[in-house]
């Protein structure tokens, strides 16, 4: 644990000087607590005055940092030089005195004085790993952040490791916005220290501001791949370069190389297949799957790599505009995967996959509900997953025209996991199901009991639910706004976008002043961005965000605007403003834990 002593340090030191008033408090309170409101105030001459009184008992040396500061910003050059002189003869073995000395000397101009008492101060190290930080420390504290670098690095050399002081002088680097150095000093660690990898990534794409930094830092890495060829960290590292550059073929060419230059099982490749996913980049990780399976099935990568690659055909090829002949090879393959493994525990993924596809894009609902209505007989399957096949057989029922079966299968889920996050989705898509038949008092009784709900996402759509409905039936108008608007709802949940769109735009021609607009807006900007519209479904939100500001829909268009920016359309200064405009404006939202916890790390806080 002993390198956890200097960042303790370095945060000490940004504050220092109320710090030393907190820890010296007992001692002169009340003048200790007038000195360090003059101080925090500028009235460097009163606090000068009184620190001075108190810098007599040395007991009070604490105070030294607040008066020493004090005398230099009223540039009393020689008072601090004779009280410094003062405190070097009261404790001579105290690096701290020599420095501030040094210090002095630099306000003074006086650089050459400044650089022979740092100089011999180091000089003077001894091979002592602790004394070595605090001398940094001293150095960092009166702001001369080289020498605290400097101190490190001779320090090193006097105990011959290099791997000593990573994570001080890592702090040092970052604080000064010192890209090259702190590349430099994460390429010489990581191989020893793998485990700070994401805190490598975090820093670096918090600092990197361009394509150029990224390109540096590549020619970095290669250098190292070239000494150490076997060393995962560094394509680990080269690979989430590439992908922050979104050159996806490229960090996968490396990573099929490194598999096939170490012989390896495909382990790295199959981990970092993910990152693919979750970058969208959905063509580059069906190659990486495809490339796993040619390992053969006896490789245990084999299967996991053919489902997943499945599962992300299904991901692209349902995104957006999808192509019907497409999805429907799709489902051919799904269909070969549970023929030869049979319909077990295993495979429910792909009869659940099939089903979808079957229901919302192939327009086969009758078998997508014999298919669910089999895989419940299925033995060995556990409540939470009956539960959830149950509520996927009511939503095919409302597109099979059963809506009674619907309600009964949503009834059975919500008794049997009464007061569960799956027994709360059941009791709202009996909810959804009523408002989309326009019975809609019923709908708004059932969203009432689940704003208690204990899942907060349940209870915040039942809550717009049931608001939405309480404001379009105060009259008959209204009520027929509303009603057209639930038809389009309808058809959004067949998966008819486009006639869901025309049905909406309907509404207003119909009912001019209907209070509907900006509800109609956040469906439109989720049809967009469902179909990879990014930029039109920015626009929308911007316009709910400005427009209706006091709506129910505005906390939530604020958190998808955000992510939009963050995760989409890759500008993060746009994303902040807006997760911070969500935090300050609304702080009651239940998006705002997330968008502060989002904030946050955008703004590299904790990293």
């Amino acid at each position: 644990m002993k390198h956890l002593i200097f960042p303790i340090l370095f945060i000490f030191c940004i504050n220092a000087n109320a710090q030393i008033f907190r820890q010296n408090q007992q001692i002169g309170s009340d003048d200790g607590a007038l000195a360090v409101q003059y101080y925090q105030d500028g009235d460097f001459e009163k606090a000068s005055v009184i620190l001075e009184k108190l810098l007599v008992n040395p007991a009070n040396e604490g105070y030294f940092d607040l008066y020493f500061n004090s005398l230099l910003k009223l540039k009393k050059y020689d008072v601090a030089e004779k009280m410094i002189k003062k405190q070097m003869k009261q404790s001579p073995q105290s690096e701290v005195y020599p420095i501030a000395l040094g210090k002095l000397y630099q306000e003074k101009g006086d650089v050459q004085n400044a650089n022979k008492i740092f100089n011999e101060v180091i000089a003077k190290l001894p091979k002592d790993e602790f004394k070595i930080r605090m001398l940094a420390n001293s150095f960092y504290r009166f702001e001369n952040y080289d020498l605290a670098i400097q101190t490190f690095k001779q320090g090193r050399k006097l105990l011959d490791n290099n791997q000593l002081f990573a994570f001080e002088l890592l702090n040092i680097y970052r604080f000064k916005k010192d890209k090259p150095m702190l590349m430099q000093e994460y390429l010489d660690v990581l191989d020893s220290m793998p485990q700070i990898l994401p805190q490598a990534e975090a820093v670096l794409s918090n600092i990197f501001e361009d394509k150029t930094d990224y390109q540096t830092f590549q020619t970095g890495i290669l250098k190292k791949m070239q000494k150490q060829p076997d060393a995962e960290i560094y394509v680990q590292l080269l690979t989430w370069n590439y992908i922050q550059q979104q050159e996806y073929d490229m960090a996968l060419r490396q990573l099929i190389a490194f598999d096939k230059r170490t012989k390896a099982d495909g382990g790295t490749l199959f981990n970092a297949i993910y990152t693919f996913v979750d970058n969208g980049a959905y063509e580059t990780a069906i190659k990486a799957y495809d490339y796993l399976q040619t390992k053969g099935k006896d490789n245990q990568y084999y299967l996991p790599s053919k489902i997943e690659s499945l599962n992300t055909k299904y991901s692209l090829q349902t995104k957006g505009k999808y192509n019907t002949t497409d999805l429907d090879l799709l489902a051919k393959d799904y269909q070969v995967l549970i023929d030869e493994n049979g319909k077990n525990r295993n495979t429910l993924f792909a009869i659940k996959k099939l089903a979808t596809l079957q229901a919302y894009y192939l327009n086969q609902p009758a078998k997508a509900e014999k298919g669910l209505e089999e895989a419940l007989q299925i033995p060995g399957v556990n409540p939470q997953d009956i539960g959830q096949l149950k509520l996927d057989l009511g939503d095919v029922y409302i597109l099979t025209n059963q809506p009674w079966e619907a309600f009964l299968v949503y009834e059975q889920v919500s008794k049997q996991f009464e007061g569960q996050a799956i027994g709360n989705e059941a009791r709202f898509r009996s909810a959804k199901l009523s408002f989309y038949q326009g019975n809609f008092e019923y709908s708004n009784g059932q969203c009432l009991v689940l704003k208690a709900a204990t899942s907060q996402l349940i209870a915040n759509d039942a809550l717009n639910l049931s608001l939405l409905i309480t404001d379009n039936i105060q009259t008959p108008a209204d009520s027929n706004a509303l009603k057209m608007y639930a038809d389009a709802e309808m058809l959004l949940f067949r998966n008819l976008p486009q006639q869901a769109v025309k049905k909406m735009d309907s509404i207003a021609i119909a009912y001019p002043q209907n209070s509907l607009t900006d509800a109609i807006m956040m469906s439109k900007a989720k049809i967009f961005i469902n179909s990879g519209e990014y930029q039109k479904a920015s626009e929308i939100l911007k316009k709910v965000t400005e427009d209706f500001k006091d709506g129910i829909w505005t906390d939530d268009a604020l958190f998808t605007l955000a992510d939009l920016y963050e995760k989409k359309l890759n500008d993060i200064a746009q994303a902040k403003i807006y997760f911070q405009k969500l935090i300050t404006d609304y702080p009651g939202s239940m998006f705002t834990a997330e968008a502060r916890k989002r904030f946050r790390n955008l703004r590299g806080d904790g990293v």
